[in-house]
């Protein structure tokens, strides 16, 4: 569970009234003491995240939010963040007891079932009193599964949830495709390019380099791992040809020119493209690049926070890179981490990064939310081989 990397973690979020029983829900599942339980209103002030290994489900982060019904000004700025966490959620779990629900309750269980997020409903403290039946029914009318316990006393109060979230769990996400899904077979022969400049870390290579690498492993592949530099000098030693090579898109030109074209070539990035996006709609995104106007705004998003150096690919090579393909002068904006602008309709295009950093669910709700405006979204790899006029052969073989 510790090597497994958290935007690969099924992300399950908590949420209901104050003093539902959010917390005391968390400690369970966790079996610590780790989010703080009072009867004080308003004790969750922001996003508590916690990763586990829940068996059989596998790695997951647990994510206890603040009740949704703080209405001070303080307490709005907790229930924003509440709402933002839902870009992350894979699976729901709503929290209740047995006083009849809100108007409020009701329209974050809509909130939730409109973006198609499965709902495992807990009805708290049974101990104490019965829901009646109306605010049962509208509970069921969005829950995939109801669930009647009281967390404090209940013995078995653990092992219902993970029965319950069993159920409602989509197959994709209890099992998703990995980045090289269909793509290769046992056996392959698979070439990584791998640059060592500026930005690589120290000591070390990026998420997708690794996750890629295990993906080849778990498929009983071949994996070669290589500089550009050497890249020809690998190619002319192999006894027979590999399967692919893939590359940091940043070595796309150079490596494009070394591999011969019956070797299928792609980039980490254009994987992820596939693996945390939309690839489709990556790919009709790069359309955009040749009818941008003068001075258009383009905006730039990386899932990572990390700090720029002076030649970032997103904040330096892809705007340069863009401006020299199309000949405009172009305004670039740029947001990082789980920051992304409410208000995106004065934007021409949105570019994204590989996503490495975050998971699927948030991906594709900002790929929602720019459709919603109208607004082209690509990513990195995609945008860097378009511009080098070699995308035809980078996606050749999806």
């Amino acid at each position: 569970m510790i090597n497994s990397f958290k935007a690969n973690k099924i992300h399950i979020g908590i949420f209901g009234k104050r003093n539902s029983g959010k917390s005391t829900l968390m400690n369970v599942m966790l079996g610590q003491d780790f989010s703080i339980v009072s009867n004080v209103s308003g004790t969750t002030t922001d996003v508590n995240q916690k990763a586990m290994e829940l068996l059989p489900i596998g790695s997951v982060i647990f994510m206890d939010t603040a009740g949704f019904d703080d209405v001070d000004e303080l307490g709005l700025q907790r229930v924003e963040k509440t709402f933002k966490a839902l870009n992350r959620v894979d699976v729901g779990i709503f929290v209740c007891d047995y006083e009849p629900i809100t108007e409020v309750e009701e329209d974050f269980l809509k909130t939730l079932s409109d973006r198609k997020i499965p709902i495992l409903a807990i009805v708290n403290k049974e101990d104490e009193g019965t829901l009646d039946e109306k605010s049962l029914e509208v509970i069921k009318k969005y829950s995939k599964e109801v669930i009647n316990l009281s967390l404090l006393s209940d013995k078995d109060a653990r092992d219902k949830i993970k029965q319950g979230l069993i159920k409602i769990l989509p197959d994709e996400v209890i099992a998703p495709n990995d980045a090289l899904n269909w793509l290769v077979e046992e056996n392959d022969n698979i070439i990584l390019v791998i640059p060592i400049d500026k930005e690589a870390p120290k000591d070390r290579i990026i998420l997708p380099q690794v996750q890629i690498i295990r993906n080849i492993l778990d498929k009983n592949c071949t994996c070669m791992v290589c500089k550009e530099d050497k890249l020809e000098r690998v190619l002319n030693n192999l006894k027979e040809k590999p399967k692919m090579v893939i590359t940091d898109s940043q070595a796309f030109k150079s490596v494009s020119r070394i591999v011969p074209d019956d070797i299928s070539l792609t980039s980490f990035s254009i994987l992820f493209a596939r693996l945390k996006g939309d690839f489709q709609t990556f790919l009709e995104g790069t359309d955009k690049i040749d009818k941008l106007n003068e001075n258009d705004n383009i905006l730039v998003c990386e899932s990572c926070t990390h700090h720029p150096i002076g030649d970032d690919i997103g904040r330096v090579k892809i705007p340069n890179l863009v401006q020299k393909y199309t000949g405009k002068t172009l305004n670039f904006e740029f947001y990082s981490g789980y920051d992304f602008p409410d208000n995106i309709k004065n934007y021409a295009l949105i570019i994204h990064c590989g996503a490495c950093m975050t998971n699927r669910r948030e991906m594709l709700t900002r790929i929602m939310k720019a459709k919603a405006a109208n607004i082209p979204v690509t990513n990195y790899g995609m945008v860097i081989s378009k511009c080098l006029g070699i995308l035809d052969r980078a996606v050749k073989m999806f």
